[in-house]
């Protein structure tokens, strides 16, 4: 995998290694293959805790498979749950959020992220949000319905207000118009 600014998924790692720390809590919205569930629990240290949503069983495992094989799955909690249904499990203040936004990669692509769930559950992670914590987003545009959810949660994080909330939105200007777009949120008050 690639590790420069190529890599969008490596690009909000770097942003959120800032906020998320050592006995804190952190969230990774979208399981997937467990990359991020391990990164965050990597810096949330033996004292973290890291909660890890995903719908798909296929996601949960793989994810509980790869935090078994690092020794770090006592620092996961999985919950097979849409990312939306956040606040029902995780009471906060939380370090970092990431949201992976699309399909299970090698899953099955008619399983995708959709714009309304994600916005609820961007709007939970922003009230979790401890000051000086930050949500990143990694969203893919290249399937049926993602171009309509990167607008549903770029008007949410632009329509922020500018004393409680920095935003920042990056896409790679050399690469197709599908290439991913990476949305930070920090919350104000550090």
């Amino acid at each position: 995998m690639s590790r420069g600014l190529d890599s969008a998924v490596h690009l909000v790692q770097q942003f959120l290694s800032g906020s998320a720390k050592a006995g804190g809590t952190s969230v990774d919205a979208t399981a997937g293959r467990g990359h991020d569930s391990l990164f965050l629990a990597r810096l949330a240290g033996p004292e973290g805790r890291v909660y890890s949503f995903d719908t798909q069983e296929t996601a949960i495992q793989s994810t509980r498979l790869l935090l078994e094989r690092e020794g770090l799955a006592d620092r996961v909690t999985l919950i097979k749950s849409g990312h939306e249904d956040m606040e029902e499990y995780v009471s906060g203040p939380v370090d970092a959020v990431i949201f992976n936004l699309g399909y299970l990669p090698g899953g099955d692509h008619s399983f995708v992220t959709r714009p309304e769930p994600t916005v609820r559950a961007l709007e939970s992670a922003l009230r979790l949000l401890r000051p000086g914590g930050r949500v990143g987003l990694v969203i893919y545009t290249g399937h049926p319905g993602g171009t309509e959810e990167c607008e549903a949660v770029e008007k949410t994080a632009a329509g922020l207000d500018g004393s409680l909330y920095n935003v920042i939105k990056i896409v790679v200007l050399n690469r197709a118009a599908t290439a991913p777009v990476v949305i930070v949120i920090e919350k104000a008050g550090v």
